[in-house]
């Protein structure tokens, strides 16, 4: 019997790398996309936070979410990369921080995808003294021009 549980014992501790989640709040799905999603405190529903490529993006979109939801004090997987601009303490909805998480996962996964790996989103991130809003800010579709504005589309 001995025996017997000394070979449980390894053929769990051989599967738990596949099971085991890289980051609070992150998923990965059968076929290989990472997703997260948070629980809204005193409440049973949840705010989806979005689909990703790389474990990475979706612990950014996570760490986004949960420091709207919980302050300066959450739990975070990347506490050098998140900055307080002003409002993580403010009330906002759940359709908000859904929305902001999604930019910076995105932001994330499209940087990773570009080939530039998450090295590149950190030196982003510091040269442009992330403040949770100067990456979550950004259309990935397009490089800014200086001939486009506002005021040139409404024309």
């Amino acid at each position: 019997m001995g025996a017997q549980h000394h070979h449980t014992t390894q053929n769990s501790s051989t599967r738990k790398p596949q099971n085991t989640k890289p980051y609070r709040g992150i998923r990965m799905r059968k076929w290989g996309k990472w997703v997260a999603e948070i629980r809204e405190p005193n409440k049973r529903s949840r705010i989806w936070l979005g689909s990703y490529s790389s474990p990475v993006a979706a612990a950014r979109a996570y760490d986004t979410a949960v420091f709207y939801l919980r302050g300066p004090s959450a739990r975070l997987n990347f506490p050098d990369k998140i900055g307080d601009d002003g409002c993580g303490l403010c009330d906002l909805s759940a359709a908000d921080i859904r929305k902001k998480a999604t930019e910076v996962g995105a932001k994330v996964d499209a940087l990773q995808n570009e080939g530039t790996g998450a090295g590149a989103c950190q030196k982003l991130c510091e040269t442009e003294s992330y403040s949770g809003r100067v990456c979550l800010n950004t259309d990935l579709n397009e490089y800014p021009s200086p001939e486009s504005s506002d005021e040139n589309e409404e024309n």
